[in-house]
């Protein structure tokens, strides 16, 4: 398999946000209220380098210490980093430390170790709750009952600043049947807003569902492939 050219990934890049676009305008939403994360987990740092050069800023890892060493590359580049990978208790100093955003914080006891590891002079850590809409016994996030004690939790801790939800749903292809499960997420929050959250993210939507997702409210979908090409096959 070729190595994806720096053409190749502006294209992809071009693509995906043609697709944004249309789906802003399908749905009724404001032009440019949908952002792109581009997810990079596996990929080079020259491919990054290549997203970059086309307007791309906004990074998505997924494997800490990789996401670590390709920050450390790039440092010349004023790139945002997203943690959107589960986080373990022994990790979260890492995080703290060295991500702008995570988006999949599923536990109190996470976001405290978050709060009191983030320097102060980095400001405070962006956040996301991870959501389990769909219930499946194999994805992480908390189920919607837990949401509002753990949003209200979080938005208390100085260093961090809560601004919304995050969601991996069930794989479907239906249009129908995957906005039913972004509409629970966007619901949520709007519920949490009515309590007094101020949120301003909901980030869902991947390669093959971001319609369904912009149709549903989403701030921030999640691409990989689409932006990159087929992910090299782990080496570990």
């Amino acid at each position: 398999m070729n190595t994806p050219t720096h053409s190749s990934i502006a294209e992809r890049l071009t693509a995906v946000k043609a697709r944004i676009q249309a789906a802003e305008q399908d749905y009724e939403r404001a032009p440019g209220s949908v952002q792109l994360l581009a997810v990079s987990k596996r990929h080079s740092v020259e491919a990054i380098r290549e997203a970059a050069a086309a307007g791309q800023i906004a990074f998505g890892e997924n494997y800490l210490q990789e996401a670590i060493d390709k920050r450390a590359q790039l440092s010349d580049l004023n790139l945002t980093w997203h943690f959107i990978g589960a986080l373990q208790s022994n990790k979260t100093r890492a995080a703290a430390e060295s991500f702008d955003w995570v988006h999949a914080i599923d536990r109190l006891k996470i976001a405290r170790r978050l709060d009191e590891q983030r320097p102060d002079s980095l400001g405070p850590l962006q956040c996301c709750i991870q959501v389990n809409v769909s219930g499946e016994a194999s994805k992480a996030g908390v189920s919607l009952d837990e949401v509002p004690a753990l949003a209200h939790a979080i938005a208390q801790l100085p260093n961090l600043r809560l601004r919304g939800l995050m969601t991996l749903p069930e794989a479907l292809t239906d249009l129908a049947e995957q906005r039913a499960g972004f509409r629970l997420l966007s619901n949520c929050q709007s519920t949490l807003i009515d309590q007094g959250l101020k949120l301003d993210t909901l980030s869902m939507g991947m390669s093959n569902d971001l319609e369904a997702a912009v149709a549903e409210g989403s701030t921030l979908v999640r691409i990989g492939t689409a932006v990159f090409g087929p992910r090299p096959e782990s080496t570990s």
